[in-house]
């Protein structure tokens, strides 16, 4: 089994020690590190994770899961405005990625791969974040937009849309 599919590792002492949290896919080393470094100073030093995200973004900024946990860290600190910003910007590059319009409003459903470890994938789960950054900025017709998107797409289930959706209806 590779490091990143069996992320433990048996120690001196049968002490089992993490060194890779989460699992990011087929990224460069050197920005899985900076990603895994981010994960485990997340709780106790958001700043530090913030910058770790940020210097594996600047190293490749192709890399997806470097946007994933930068939008999450912030929307979970608050910080919609930014978390808006850096969702926006990784949507893009996943739209680039994927080969779909830079608009979103285009995308036609089967114009997205089905690959869940795709870009197409990304750009759908980040429709769904943008869709609850906008809810949780109390910007709901913005965020039934994404929604109305997802549902269109026929990916509500795929990216747990539903969820959001909920959230949604239970705003009113």
């Amino acid at each position: 089994m590779s490091e990143i599919s069996q992320p433990w590792k048996l120690r001196a002492n049968n002490i089992v020690q993490m060194d890779n949290l989460i699992d990011f896919g087929d990224v460069l080393p050197e920005v899985n590190k900076m990603l895994q470094r981010g994960v485990s100073l997340y709780r106790r030093d958001p700043v530090g994770a913030d910058l770790a995200f940020r210097e594996a973004l600047a190293l490749r900024p192709d890399a997806l899961p470097s946007y994933l946990c930068l939008y999450k860290i912030h929307t979970y600190q608050g910080n919609l405005d930014e978390a808006l910003t850096i969702a926006e910007a990784g949507l893009e590059e996943a739209a680039r990625q994927a080969g779909l319009d830079a608009d979103w409003t285009l995308w036609r459903s089967g114009q997205i791969s089905s690959d869940v470890n795709g870009p197409g994938h990304f750009a759908l789960y980040t429709l769904k974040a943008l869709a609850f950054i906008h809810l949780r900025r109390d910007e709901k017709a913005k965020s039934q937009r994404y929604l109305d998107k997802i549902s269109e797409l026929d990916a509500m289930e795929l990216v747990g849309g539903t969820v959001i959706a909920a959230l949604a209806a239970a705003v009113d």
